[in-house]
């Protein structure tokens, strides 16, 4: 049977900590929509990329996360050296909460070593995480990987409007989930965001729909509140996310 054309947008889920990855890969699929798996780990890549070989709409991310860093920070060495096979980049970035500030100076270290990496080898796409450090990531993004070198997606951001400007003004895209549309003052950012640079994503398994844990077809449920606050039909968000994705990944 024929694949259907893509449909939709899950920039980034994190497809390997599901128990039932090798299915959920054919049912992005089958139900298409463009799903980024992202890795946490360097030592997740090999392994990844095998169980989405072959899949029309599942790319892998090649990842250090930063709330790894403060055990895993030698596994940079690792990750620069499978970055010349991986044209997406993540999950990487910072980490400023409570749970990890302990670790943010081995995670700054570690970042500016990936965005110098990926300014070198030039056309790479990053999903970034900012929690309580957006500040700080983007004045990294500003000194080691000009808008030639690179395209950068920030997830989940809850940054400010002024934050969220001045990503703008640096070339960033952002990723929605429907976490993101719940608070008020969250609404407000989102709907201040460019059209042009939105993507959407669930941030799977970490996010719940009814009771379970989000799936990349759950992006489906963001399309109709976020094209809402746009004032917008769904199907017209939807194709204009569609062509937001084809602006990011062309050459």
């Amino acid at each position: 049977m024929t694949a259907p054309p893509p449909r939709l947008i899950d920039f980034h889920c994190h497809l390997d900590l599901y128990p039932d990855h090798f299915d959920l890969v054919r049912e992005c699929d089958r139900d298409g929509v463009i799903t980024l798996a992202v890795t946490t780990t360097p030592k997740a890549w090999r392994r990844n990329l095998e169980v989405a070989e072959g899949s029309r709409n599942v790319r892998v991310a090649l990842g250090l996360h930063p709330q790894v860093v403060g055990e895993r920070k030698a596994e940079i060495a690792l990750w620069e050296t499978l970055l010349p096979e991986a044209k997406y980049v993540g999950e990487v970035g910072l980490d400023a909460g409570p749970r990890f500030y302990r670790s943010f100076d081995d995670q700054t270290a570690v970042f500016e070593r990936v965005l110098s990496a990926c300014a070198e080898a030039g056309g790479k796409v990053l999903t970034i995480h900012s929690v309580r450090a957006v500040g700080q990531v983007l004045g990294h993004l500003e000194k080691r990987l000009p808008q030639d070198r690179g395209r950068a997606v920030m997830h989940w951001f809850t940054g400010s409007r002024s934050e969220a400007r001045r990503a703008a003004d640096l070339g960033c895209y952002f990723s929605i989930n429907s976490q993101m549309l719940i608070q008020d003052r969250h609404r407000e950012l989102v709907a201040s965001l460019p059209l042009k640079r939105l993507l959407t994503e669930t941030d799977g398994p970490f996010t719940q729909i009814d009771g379970r844990q989000s799936r990349p077809s759950d992006v489906a449920d963001v399309i109709p509140a976020l094209a809402a606050l746009r004032g917008m039909t769904p199907e017209g968000l939807r194709i204009a996310l569609l062509d937001n994705l084809r602006t990011l990944v062309s050459p």
